[in-house]
């Protein structure tokens, strides 16, 4: 199988799932703007509900950004989480989105954005 590069991409593609983090992008693709999923929500839509390190690993790794936003993928008690590029640039793609952030780095009205499994 031909291993996917970023200009095997295009948004609304069909990734191939030849791993776990081709597996977590490709659920990942599906959160909207504006809305926000957790690192274990996501690990659970992929069927290994205890990857939870291994969905912030993949989202890491993410060569397809910003059409796979992994900066919509963040901590289950509301934190943002990591990013590849900045903590910033996350928070700035966050907040251009509609999604507040507080002094604490934590997503205001968490529960209302976040998209369960």
């Amino acid at each position: 199988m031909k291993k996917l590069s970023k200009n095997d991409f295009f948004p609304g593609s069909c990734l191939v799932v030849e791993n776990f983090t081709n597996q977590s992008l490709k659920k990942e693709i599906h959160v909207p703007a504006g809305k926000v999923i957790s690192y274990k929500n996501l690990a659970i839509l992929t069927g290994n509900p205890r990857a939870s390190r291994a969905v912030g690993n993949a989202m890491n790794k993410n060569p397809f950004a910003p059409h796979v936003p992994c900066h919509r993928v963040v901590k289950s008690d509301g934190s943002i989480g990591g990013f590849a590029s900045s903590i910033e640039k996350k928070i700035q793609l966050l907040k251009e989105e509609g999604i507040e952030i507080d002094g604490n780095r934590k997503i205001k009205n968490f529960k209302k954005l976040l998209i369960s499994p």
